[in-house]
């Protein structure tokens, strides 16, 4: 089965043409600039890389500019559009409504819809996507994996917040979490590594990019993450503050004047290291650089950086009375071996942690990086959230066919 996964922001499209049953990709690329002038496609085929530059108005025209790849004589990997059988689409919000994967039917859309209010930057540009792709392959089934959904397993004791009852009630105001398709691979993973039933094991997930989140996944069930209401709070990260002090937001906009719009500009995209290195850097390569020469901007900011990881990494832990193994991914932390060290020997011995340093010497590896006699493991899982979405997919499109008798394993 040939499943195309797309995920879409609002001016871009990237996706990845799997074969479902050997989990290998067979083409995948990015659109960039929808709406806007100068829109480009970088299209991969194994190692050859082809880029067209046309500009595109909107993500149906995007998708079938994408289309037109894939089925080309000269970049594609299919002999026509018939090839692709099944649509999986990343979306980043379900709310609560959605705890698993599911087909995307209309009823489904309107829901999805109704909780834009709670994304309302990622939301409606998945679902135009959704409607792009619906437009250009009506005929397979499409499928929804929600970035939300693998923390719906979290309860009242983490994920509410202690403001009144009645706003939780009237506006769902709680901690949902993200980067959940993720977290939930990097988990499964582990468990595969160590040779162990993830039911038995206590794991702690670091999704550490540009934008990064911590999960404490207790028996293969998220029980919390540090990611909430929004995407803002927990750890720092490339523009985001992560958690701050609630009582600064009115504090700015009494002392500066700044609207709440401005405030929230603030703490989303003028903050993290790139506000803590004056606005200098915000790639994590560049701080390190930097931080290693003793650069004392690139260092303060660094230090902070591996605090904050550091401590939520001890705060699960103890949510969970404990803990099996840790697991790095995600850009900086499946290439940063400087971080991984430095948050290991600064923080963690007290959980009885050795470090290989010979192993963690190592970027988009998948390895255990702590020693034999460490009494934690600790690795390196390189993510794959399109390969999670594809199972998804394939999974609930041989369930509906085998339900009409038209599928046998």
């Amino acid at each position: 089965m040939k499943i195309l996964v797309i995920n879409c922001g609002s001016s871009s499209i990237k996706y990845q043409l799997l074969d479902a049953d050997s989990e290998s990709v067979l083409a995948k690329g990015l659109l960039e600039r929808i709406g806007i002038s100068g829109s480009k496609l970088t299209h991969k085929r194994g190692e050859e890389k082809f880029e067209f530059t046309k500009d595109i108005a909107d993500h149906t025209e995007g998708l079938a500019l994408i289309i037109d790849a894939l089925q080309d004589e000269k970049t594609g990997v299919v002999k026509n559009i018939n090839e692709i059988e099944a649509v999986g689409h990343r979306v980043v919000h379900g709310g609560e409504r959605f705890a698993s994967s599911v087909l995307l039917d209309d009823e489904v859309i309107r829901e999805v819809e109704a909780n834009n209010f709670l994304a309302p930057l990622h939301n409606p540009a998945n679902i135009e996507g959704i409607i792009a792709a619906k437009k250009i392959l009506p005929s397979v089934p499409h499928v929804g994996v929600f970035d939300t959904a693998f923390h719906q397993s979290m309860t009242e004791t983490a994920y509410l917040y202690a403001i009144p009852y009645s706003l939780y009630r009237k506006y769902k105001i709680r901690r949902y979490g993200f980067h959940g398709t993720s977290h939930r691979y990097v988990a499964n993973r582990v468990a595969n590594i160590l040779g162990k039933p993830i039911k038995e094991l206590k794991i702690i997930t670091a999704h550490i990019g540009n934008g990064a989140s911590v999960a404490a996944v207790k028996y293969g069930r998220s029980v919390d993450t540090s990611m909430g209401f929004t995407p803002l709070e927990g750890l720092v990260m490339g523009t985001r503050s992560g958690d701050v002090d609630p009582a600064i937001v009115p504090f700015l906009q009494e002392q500066e004047g700044f609207t709440a719009g401005e405030v929230n500009n603030l703490l989303n995209k003028e903050s993290g290291m790139f506000g803590l290195t004056d606005h200098q850097f915000v790639d994590m390569r560049d701080i390190e650089e930097r931080a290693a020469k003793k650069d004392p901007l690139c260092m303060r900011a660094h230090n902070i950086y591996e605090y904050r990881l550091a401590k939520y990494i001890g705060a699960y832990a103890a949510a969970m009375n404990g803990v099996d193994a840790i697991a790095f991914t995600a850009g900086v932390g499946e290439n940063s071996p400087f971080l991984r060290e430095n948050v290991v020997d600064k923080y963690l011995n007290y959980l009885g942690i050795e470090l290989d340093r010979e192993k963690n010497n190592c970027k988009g590896c998948e390895i255990i990086i702590s020693t034999p006699q460490s009494k934690v493991k600790v690795l390196v899982v390189p993510t794959n959230e399109e390969l999670v979405i594809a199972r998804d997919t394939s999974e609930i499109v041989k369930k509906g066919l085998k339900e009409l008798k038209l599928w046998e394993d």
